[in-house]
Parts: structure tokens; C-alpha cells; sequence
């Protein structure tokens, strides 16, 4: 499945390239799959071979770290699955995650797309939290990919957030 075939939180075709989330990335200690295991998303660097949704395997090719304040959205483990998450996350507002189940047809109709995870938030199990100090980790591929981390599905950044950035 490409990223580019999942509908994206408006409803539409499309890999949201054109869309920067400032609250978006990998908070510190999140767990990302690679080909040699789990790691936490702090010990990547470019060469590093992390599993994809949408093409198997990608090459890292730079991980960015940055300090951000802002809206954050905890996940209960289990609230969006069975180990989905594996366990409690916190990730940020605007971070895009993959969901495949009922809340995707509830919120754009469809069976599967890409939702930033504000708008899961239930006031139960999805908690929304302010102004929350962040430390994320955005990391770059060839394109953007859907990643496994924490046992969620999530968008990584656009490639053009990094040619915006430099």
C-alpha cells in the first residue's frame, strides 16, 4: 500500500507533502521497528533499515531532533487495538497516524487513512494534553513512509519538511 493511496485526514487522496506539522514526529523513546529489532528512535542514524508499511524497509537517511511546546495526545495501550499501542504513548498533536478500523470509515468514510491523533482524542483513553514540552525526532527517508513505532502505524515526515528546513 502506498501512502499515497490513503486518504488523508480531510478526506482526500493524497501524502500530505504539501502540509507542514510543526506538532508532529517520534517523541523520545518511542520504539521504532528496523530490520535488526526494536530501537528506541533516539539510537537511529542514517543507514539505519526501519520497517515500512508501504514498501517493507527504507534507509534512514538523517534522524532531527528538536524541542517543541505544544498540544500532545496520550494513547492508552490497547485503546486503538489489540497492542495498539503496545503501551502508553504520548505523541504530539498533529502526528499523523495510519488507523484502519471504524474510526477511519466515522471520520472520513473510508476504510483506512491517515488522522493526526487530536483527532482521536476521546477524553478517555485518547487524552489531550497543552502545552506539553516535547523533544521529537523527525526522521527523513527517500519519501515519506508509514512506520511501525510503539505499535502504531505513523506517517514519517514529508520529504520537503527537510528541503524547507535546510
Amino acid at each position: 500500500m502506498e501512502p499515497k493511496s490513503v486518504l488523508n485526514s480531510r478526506g482526500r487522496l493524497g501524502d500530505n507533502a504539501g502540509h507542514k506539522a510543526e506538532l508532529s514526529g517520534l517523541m523520545a523513546g518511542a520504539i521504532v521497528m528496523t530490520l535488526d529489532g526494536e530501537m528506541p528512535v533516539e539510537f537511529l542514524s542514517p543507514g539505519d533499515r526501519v520497517v515500512t508499511r508501504d514498501t517493507g524497509m527504507a534507509i534512514v537517511r538523517a534522524v532531527r531532533p528538536r524541542r517543541i511546546i505544544g498540544n500532545a495526545v496520550g494513547i492508552m495501550a490497547g485503546s486503538l487495538g489489540h497492542t495498539r499501542p503496545e503501551r502508553d504513548v504520548m505523541i504530539p498533536a498533529d502526528q499523523e497516524l495510519l488507523i484502519r478500523d471504524w474510526r477511519a470509515a466515522a471520520l472520513v468514510g473510508a476504510c483506512q487513512a491517515m488522522i493526526p491523533a487530536a483527532r482521536l482524542v476521546d477524553g478517555e483513553y485518547v487524552t489531550l494534553h497543552s502545552n506539553v514540552e516535547m523533544t521529537v525526532y523527525d526522521i527523513e527517508f527517500d519519501r515519506a513512509h508509514v512506520i511501525y513505532a510503539d505499535g502504531l502505524e505513523l506517517a514519517s515526515a514529508p520529504v520537503s519538511d527537510f528541503a524547507i528546513a535546510a
